[in-house]
């Protein structure tokens, strides 16, 4: 039985791709930090619709580095990783205090990068070793008012080609999807106005679906996809690239 490690699955490409990975078979950490009852919902709900996979609700704050010794302890076999946890802060450099930079720095980068090390050992064992970020397309193009979070995402990028390179040989692949304008809460302070003219921005005239981010991971976690490694998939309908 396949095992893998979500984070972030209480949020809405996380959850989705959870729902996307059980019908594929996999047994699944979903981890989370806000929203228990979301998190407990769906866990209790994939349990009910695939009785013989395993399905654990897993917490964890992503900002506090002393509770991951315990967390690793939970995990048994992980053959995929995929970090979908995420947030931004709307400001301007000068506005951002280092406390929030310290947040999205620990979130989006340090914590990945501490998780992949400690669990390289599990993902070699698996002969099938998968990691996915869920990135962004402004990894690869920037915004402005989301400085920090723009380069956090590109720095994702940047470590999955490189660490790509370190664990080829050891069969474990590691890539990012790189997502535009999904219709997300994370996406739905935008009002109704703006939302028209984000629209009319993107070649295909719409947002993008969770389901489309988990259509790709799906793809990414299949032996099919043994010999993409090191790459970053813009999934953006068209936006910004």
């Amino acid at each position: 039985m396949k095992y893998a490690l979500v984070f972030g699955a209480s949020g809405e490409i996380g959850s989705t791709c959870c729902q996307v990975l059980a019908q594929d078979g996999w047994s699944l950490y979903c981890q989370y930090y806000q929203h228990p009852e979301k998190a407990k919902s769906l866990v209790r709900f994939l349990q009910k619709e695939y009785p013989k996979q395993d399905f654990y609700t897993c917490m964890l704050d992503l900002t506090c580095e002393k509770n991951f010794a315990d967390f690793f302890a939970q995990l048994f076999q992980v053959d995929a990783i995929i970090f979908a946890s995420g947030y931004t802060v709307y400001k301007l450099l000068p506005e951002i205090t280092s406390l929030e930079m310290e947040k999205l720095w620990f979130v989006h980068l340090k914590g990945p990068l501490l998780f992949c090390q400690q669990l390289q050992d599990k993902l070699v064992k698996s002969n099938h070793g998968r990691i996915i970020f869920i990135g962004s397309v402004y990894g690869i193009v920037g915004s402005s008012m989301e400085t920090v979070y723009s380069a956090l995402k590109g720095a994702q990028q940047a470590f999955a080609n490189a660490y790509s390179k370190e664990v080829a040989s050891l069969g474990i692949t590691v890539n990012v999807v790189a997502p535009g304008a999904i219709d997300t809460p994370m996406n739905q302070g935008w009002d109704f106005t703006e939302l028209k003219q984000l629209k009319r921005e993107i070649p295909m005239g719409r947002m993008g679906r969770p389901e489309e981010i988990a259509a790709v991971v799906k793809f990414l976690l299949s032996k099919e996809a043994q010999y993409v490694t090191g790459t970053t998939i813009p999934v953006t309908g068209g936006w910004l690239i």
